[in-house]
Parts: structure tokens; sequence; C-alpha cells
């Protein structure tokens, strides 16, 4: 960083360039003085004052450097809604997956277009509320809209240009009727027709997502190498979207996990090593195209829909084969926290909400002796 790691550096023969961190952003700026060793230690004195200032939220980059071209850039007066979430998106490209910046992508675009206008500075939380009770969607698709923008005036305020968040602690729910639930397994019957309609790499893929319960993600990022026939384990460790150009890490830190192989998913496996081992890295590839899925979507149109409409079997997204694989294996009364780790789940308690249902009730009698003593 500069003379000595202290900030500082001969940027040329009459500038010396000075560099420091503000609102979590590298600047480098030079001033108008020769590099000589007493203008260095002068230059480091003036950075000194620099972070002194930005330590005590004083620091007035326009007053500073009044002919930079990042003063604009950090200037608050006219900083609005819009420009500040296109820079924050900007920023949290790097940082976070490409189906979630995608997602944050989409929801700037309507947060701009209804508050964008607004200074930054005078941002409400009524302002915010007006919008949202204008839409027409559920609860939790309300919650996903608010909360990029509730983050990115959290990331306003660690940077030191808002002193709060309008939105800390508040959340907007309207009345709504109990939510269907999205859990539709596959039956026996169903499995097995839609098995039957489809041959060669096509079933062994859908074959080995009944019996693995591996997101759709997953499925097309798996490569030969994660699989140990040995151990009998498959080691997830990846995933692959739509809008990401090579693969990712899994959804969440629990979802790098071994799966076991059950005896199905090993046929299956054993069934495609013919036509991808020798061939490509991935175990599952487009057979339409004979190259690697380039995302989740991919399976849908290639394989999903062709099988199910063949097999005439109501149509379900293909994640239901992972509801299929969860609610075998609880309904068969396979422990609930194994279960729960072979889905990647956080916790047991989410495992345990989500596929209630199919949950056996390991006291089916419960209950009957209260009502022998009490009746």
């Amino acid at each position: 960083m500069g003379r000595d790691g202290r900030g500082v550096k001969p940027a040329s023969e009459s500038t010396i360039e000075i560099t420091f961190t503000y609102q979590g952003q590298r600047c480098r700026e030079r001033i108008k003085l020769q590099p000589t060793a007493a203008n260095l230690i002068k230059a480091e004195r003036h950075r000194a004052a620099i972070l002194d200032a930005i330590d005590k939220g004083t620091f007035d980059y326009a007053v500073t450097f009044p002919n930079s071209k990042n003063r604009q850039k950090f200037d608050n007066t006219g900083f609005t809604v819009q420009k500040y979430l296109d820079t924050w998106l900007n920023d949290k490209q790097a940082q976070v997956k490409a189906s979630t910046y995608n997602d944050y992508k989409k929801t700037v675009k309507m947060i701009n277009a209804e508050l964008g206008d607004h200074l930054l500075s005078e941002l409400k939380r009524v302002h915010v509320y007006e919008w949202v009770k204008t839409l027409d969607c559920s609860n939790k698709r309300l919650s996903n809209l608010i909360s990029p923008l509730r983050c990115a005036l959290d990331d306003a305020v660690q940077h030191g240009i808002l002193e709060h968040n309008v939105l800390t602690g508040w959340k907007y729910k309207r009345n709504e009727p109990p939510k269907q639930t999205d859990i539709h397994p596959f039956t026996a019957d169903e499995q097995k027709r839609i098995l039957n309609a489809t041959s060669g790499p096509a079933k062994n893929l859908i074959q080995f997502a009944f019996w693995t319960g591996l997101r759709t993600s997953e499925l097309v990022a798996l490569e030969w190498q994660d699989i140990d026939f040995e151990k009998g384990v498959i080691h997830v460790q990846r995933a692959k979207t739509q809008y990401a150009n090579q693969p990712e890490t899994t959804k969440t830190k629990s979802g790098t996990r071994e799966v076991k192989i059950l005896p199905p998913a090993l046929d299956a496996l054993n069934a495609q090593r013919s036509h991808t081992a020798l061939k490509c890295a991935q175990v599952f590839i487009n057979p339409i195209t004979d190259k690697p899925f380039d995302g989740d979507q991919a399976i849908r149109k290639s394989i999903w829909k062709p099988a199910l409409k063949k097999a005439n079997v109501t149509y379900r997204r293909p994640y239901q084969t992972r509801h299929t694989y969860a609610s075998m294996m609880l309904s068969a009364g396979e422990p609930l926290a194994w279960v729960s780790k072979q889905l990647g789940h956080s916790n047991v308690l989410m495992t345990a909400q989500v596929y209630a249902t199919y949950i056996p009730d390991s006291q089916p009698d419960a209950g009957n002796r209260a009502v022998e003593l009490f009746k």
C-alpha cells in the first residue's frame, strides 16, 4: 500500500497518491506535491487526518478533493434511491450467487420504478408501506421484495451513508387464507409409469432424482468425481442454475453434504456409465444436444415435460422428485434426522415442518390411556 505500507506513494514527478477506504470502497487520490521524503511524510499526515475524519463521520469528499471524479459518487446531496440501489446491486454481483443476483436485479427494478426518485436520505417507511400495500401478491412475495431493500439500507448505514435504516424491525403482512402446500410427491404407480415412458439417459436421470432427493440444480452440476462407489455416497458440493455460466456452491452451507447411494440410484448410475463416464465430467448431460445442461431449467424442457406427457401423469415441476424422495423416506419410517441430513436441510425442525404430513405417528395409541382414566 504505497510507502512502507502507509497508504502513500509517488504517482509522478509532481504528485503523490493517497490510498484509503471510504464507505466500504477503496479510494485513490493524487495531491500536487513532489514525492520527496519530506512531502511523503506530509502526505502521510494528510491521509491520517482523512482517516480520523472518516472515523468521526465528519469527512466531506467534495471539500477535501473538490476536483476528484469520485466526489459525486460519495456526494449525498441529490443521492436518489435509484442511484444508490444501482451501485449497491453492481457491488453485490461479485458477492452473491448468480440466481440470487438475478432475483435482486428484478426486485431493484421494481423498487426503482416506484421509489427510485426519492432522495435516499429522505426515504421514509411510509413510502415503502404505500408501495407494497398496492401489490397483489402473497405475504411471502412481499417479504422477498422488501428484504433486498432492507439489506441495501443496512449496507448504507454500515458505510456511513445513512444514520439509520428506516425498515429496521418493520414488516408488512396482510390477512390471507392458509397457503396451499406445494408438496405433491409422485406415487409409486406414477413413478413406475414415468420411468416406463422413458429410456436411456433420460430414464437414468429421473430414477436417480427420485432416489437421491438432489435439487435439480445439483443434478446438472453432478460430476463422476463426486461419486464414491466404494463408500456408497454422493458428494454434493456444487449446483448450476440457468443464471450462472459456471457451477456454484450449493444453495446453503448445509447443502454441501454426503448422500447415501440407495440401490435404485446405484442402478441408474451404473446404467449411465456407458453414456457419459468416459465422455465428460458430468454424470448427466442433455440427451438432445449431447452437451452438459446449461442450467436446471433445461431438464424440464428436454426431459421432464415430455416424460410426464407420455406417461399421462399430471404435471408437477421437476423439484417434486426431491419431495417424492423425502416423502418416501419418512413414510417408510426412516429417521427424521437422517432424512434431514440427506436433503441438506439446516436443521431437523425445518424438515419436520415441511414434511410433517409424511412423518408416521411413533405412538399410534397415544391418548388412549387418558381416555380410559377419565372417560
